[in-house]
């Protein structure tokens, strides 16, 4: 099994949402998070004064899936969620050793 989080712009994730569910992904965690990379940050003006932005807002998709399913959900997610701009995200793959359903003690790959 393997742990996936995936970092994108948040008006992509209703798009990331989809494709994850045609691929017969059953359950995902959202958090809404702040972050910077390449793109690094910008200026805003507030009431005349200019500040500099450094985290700039993202949102992280979490799933664990089955190992068969990896390549076919990194392809789906590249292209969801691609613009072609600095900063579109990333997506980060861990081990996962096991997983446990609490409600019905069911382990590995039958508590996905």
């Amino acid at each position: 099994m393997k742990k996936v989080e995936i970092i994108i712009r948040p008006f992509k994730l209703e798009e990331i949402k989809e494709c994850l569910t045609e691929i017969g992904i059953k359950g995902m965690t959202v958090t809404d998070v702040k972050g910077f990379g390449r793109q690094g940050g910008h200026k805003e003006v507030y009431r005349g004064a200019e500040y500099q932005v450094d985290f700039l807002p993202k949102i992280k998709v979490e799933v664990v899936i089955e190992e068969e399913l990896l390549d076919e959900l990194m392809e789906a997610v590249v292209n969801a969620a691609r613009t072609g701009q600095v900063g579109d995200g990333k997506i980060f793959i861990s081990p996962v050793d096991e997983v446990v359903r609490i409600r019905t003690g069911e382990s590995g790959t039958d508590a996905l």
